[in-house]
């Protein structure tokens, strides 16, 4: 290649705190040639799994770690040879550049910054994104770069060059909406057209917020989408082969703790010697809200939506929090004040195969039950798919830990952290019950609702646990309280 130069790719900062990532997978080996915006490998922090993208065109001199390295914010990881020269700054800091022909861009561009993990930090100007996957040199690759492209809502896709083109890239076509890599991915992901969605962003800028919102605006329509998702419980077990132990071999084995096992262990370890915990535990027959399940599984308003106990909990916690606002608050240490959210970022506690996450139901308290059917069902999916982003790990506010799908009566859980009160949920059981004066069969479990007594009293607290388990006892109260 004449006139090249080598640019270093680093590890980037999510902008949030983290130090390390571990390098889950490379897409791409020495040799390889790369397009900017390609994603080149995955990535697991101390929230969630992501993809990086390359931010310029080349071929690929060497990876410099191995998949299975943890390696430090700032340390290069990939070297890429680009075609005509490169500043010495850029090579530093290989921030995401905006395109030459970009015509509103100033002309001398600020210092480099340090780059981001994908969908959060500083800002980029650039309305250009090509395939992820660079086309073999034949007209079945460029065919089917093409539908790639077109399947990620990016219109018609270039034929992929056999050497990488020059710096100078004509400007993308003025009416493709403007949007960065991983907001085209989530939209792919959702199924929503970008055509559609109206951007708030700097610029005319698509963001994942605009994403949210088009969702939102059309959930009536899109009510039957999940309809191939198998019904499963909101909470599962990890996705992990039993691994029997061979007692004739090693005494021991050394699980290294990384990644979002690592990021949990010292959230709850912050959590339990931070907020005094306060646990307090109801038993409730829930025997009319099982039969209100099976009813709704029955109403066309939820086809193809996934009905369970799990989620008229949910709306029962909604309830309760509505009637008591107050449990819906966070602790400013630094300000030494009560901060009371007048929304509710619902979580729901999830084991996959990387260790627990909390995911949360954004505006989870404005949702009708059908939406919030729908959304449970979405972030359930996404996270047994391991694709749950660090935005949706956010802003939680409550959050429920469905403890009985593995046949465990309660539990004492810990405050997710910044959070005030989390609720679990043990499993359902056909026990006798004193019903109408007789012992009857009936379907019952067990609640108990741990809060931080900081900000939490004892009455507050209980009136929340009464008020959830009085709905789930007589689910007619979702109509009268709601």
């Amino acid at each position: 290649m004449t006139n090249a130069s080598v640019r270093e790719f680093k590890m980037p900062d999510v902008g949030e705190g983290l130090t390390e990532a571990e390098i889950l997978k490379w897409y791409v080996q020495p040799g390889d040639t790369v397009t900017d915006g390609q994603v080149v490998c995955e990535v697991e922090t101390a929230k969630a799994a992501v993809e990086l993208p390359i931010p310029y065109d080349g071929v690929v001199r060497s990876l410099h770690f191995p998949e299975g390295t943890t390696v430090d914010v700032g340390t290069s990881i990939i070297a890429v040879e680009v075609a005509g020269g490169a500043a010495p700054a850029q090579q530093e800091a290989p921030a995401v550049p905006a395109p030459a022909a970009e015509p509103e861009q100033p002309a001398e561009q600020p210092p480099a910054r340090q780059p981001v993990l994908v969908g959060y930090g500083v800002a980029t100007s650039s309305t250009r994104r090509r395939p992820r996957k660079q086309a073999p040199d034949t007209a079945a690759g460029q065919a089917a770069s093409a539908v790639q492209s077109e399947l990620n809502g990016h219109g018609a896709a270039p034929a992929a060059p056999v050497t990488p083109p020059a710096p100078a890239v004509p400007a993308a076509p003025a009416q493709r909406p403007l949007a960065k890599p991983p907001v085209r991915k989530l939209a792919k992901d959702l199924g929503v057209d970008l055509a559609t969605v109206t951007p708030t962003g700097p610029d005319g800028v698509i963001t994942r917020e605009d994403i949210h919102a088009a969702v939102a605006a059309a959930q009536a329509p899109q009510q039957a989408a999940p309809a191939d998702r198998p019904a499963a419980p909101a909470v599962s077990a990890p996705d992990r082969p039993a691994a029997p132990v061979s007692y004739d071999s090693a005494r021991e084995t050394r699980v290294p703790v990384k990644g979002v096992r690592k990021a949990t262990a010292a959230a709850m370890v912050g959590s339990a010697f931070t907020a005094p915990h306060v646990t307090e535990f109801v038993t409730v027959d829930v025997t009319r809200t099982m039969k209100l399940v099976e009813e709704l599984k029955q109403d066309k308003e939820f086809a193809g939506l996934r009905v369970n106990p799990l989620l008229l909990i949910a709306k029962a916690l909604l309830v309760a929090i509505r009637r008591n606002p107050d449990i819906n608050a966070s602790w400013d240490e630094a300000a030494q004040e009560i901060v009371v959210k007048h929304y509710v970022n619902l979580g729901i506690a999830a084991a996959t195969p990387r260790g627990l996450i909390v995911p949360n139901i954004k505006d989870a308290h404005a949702k009708t039950l059908p939406e919030l059917a729908a959304s449970l069902g979405e972030l359930v999916s996404t996270a047994r798919e391991g694709k749950t982003s660090p935005s949706a790990m956010q802003g939680g506010t409550v959050t429920i830990t469905n403890v009985g799908v593995f046949g465990v009566d309660t539990g004492t859980p810990l405050l997710n952290p910044g959070e005030s009160a989390i609720l679990a949920v043990g499993a359902i059981k056909l026990q006798p019950w004193v019903h109408k004066g007789k012992v009857k069969p009936r379907q019952v479990t067990t609640l108990a609702l741990s809060f931080d007594h900081r900000l939490v009293d004892g009455e507050l607290g209980s009136k929340v646990l009464a008020d959830v388990a009085a709905v789930l006892e007589q689910p007619k109260r979702l109509i009268t309280w709601a």
